[in-house]
């Protein structure tokens, strides 16, 4: 059933409304996409922060923290919470949603839990979608919280402003994550559970890793807080509005955002093509001939790649 005025709705904040259009947007309903077209220039406001880091680090409450901070400060606040969607069911695990319950009755707060959908990159893929919908909703700052620290959250950088990567002392991840790279995507860091014994170390380990990168031009500050306790959490924000305050002085929020921009839009030119390839392919059971035509040697797979590509040429 058509939800009437849907747009309107938006644009006056009502609730329903988002989530609404956000529901349309994960079935990936065309409406809700002439709906995004049309109110597109009403996007552009809301500051995006990503919110990263190993499983168990206390992501959520330390996202639910920073909001109510920014809560005293008057601003509206959208928060979209990805959370591992099972490969068999499809099903999410919407515990942050729980989790965050008692900020869900602020009505200028609005969270939302998406499942990844096994999308590689460990965003879903309705996600830059969602963000859209949240900046013509009124929200000044959007968090987006993954799901854990792999390779795949890289993909959050392709959306956020801000990426606060949280660690916790005496955790093997916050190694492994230093190694694999990770480090590179933070703009500011935050060693959670600070109480804990292990946090000096933790904090000279990101701060001995940021000294080999000679080339930065904003040093990522670290920041020991503890979200439980609500200890340094006014500290944290200060330093993500100064990472803020930085990208939007040096011109560099705006070349930020165009990079970000360039991504998402060859992330959708090459979602498209591929159910284009696959819906045309699967229909005549060209996949699977050529599959099958390569594992008996009867085919090369580069000529096989070169048939398929030829369902894109006959289709336009």
């Amino acid at each position: 059933m058509p939800y009437l005025n849907i747009d309107e709705k938006l644009l006056k904040g009502d609730k329903r409304a988002c989530a609404r259009l956000i529901t349309m947007l994960e079935s990936n309903d065309k409406e809700a996409i002439e709906i995004l077209k049309n109110l597109y220039k009403n996007t552009g406001k809301a500051y995006v922060i990503g919110v990263t880091g190993p499983p168990g680090a206390g992501k959520s409450t330390l996202t639910d923290k920073l909001v109510k901070e920014l809560r005293k400060q008057d601003k509206k606040v959208g928060i979209i919470a990805i959370d591992p969607t099972s490969p068999f069911s499809g099903g999410a695990i919407l515990g942050d949603r729980i989790r965050m319950n008692d900020l869900s009755l602020d009505k200028n707060i609005f969270i939302r839990s998406m499942g990844t959908r096994g999308s590689l990159g460990g965003m879903s893929r309705a996600t830059w979608g969602a963000v859209k919908v949240l900046d013509i909703f009124g929200c000044d700052y959007i968090f987006i919280e993954t799901v854990g620290v792999g390779q795949s959250e890289v993909d959050i950088v392709k959306t956020a402003d801000t990426v606060l990567m949280v660690m916790v002392p005496n955790l093997g991840d916050d190694i492994q994550a230093i190694k694999a790279g990770i480090m590179e995507i933070a703009d500011v860091f935050a060693i959670n559970k600070s109480d804990l014994d292990g946090a000096d170390k933790t904090e000279l380990e990101v701060e001995m890793n940021l000294d080999l990168n000679e080339e930065m031009d904003f040093r990522p500050p670290v920041v020991k807080v503890s979200a439980a306790k609500n200890k340094d959490i006014d500290k944290l924000l200060e330093k993500i509005i100064e990472h803020r305050t930085y990208l939007e002085e040096t011109n560099k929020l705006e070349e930020k955002r165009i990079r970000n921009n360039k991504t998402e839009l060859l992330k959708m030119v090459e979602e498209d093509l591929m159910s284009l390839i696959l819906d045309k392919a699967v229909k005549e059971d060209l996949l699977e001939n050529l599959a099958r035509e390569v594992t008996l040697r009867e085919k090369d797979p580069y000529t096989a790649k070169e048939e398929i590509l030829k369902l894109i040429v006959k289709s336009e």
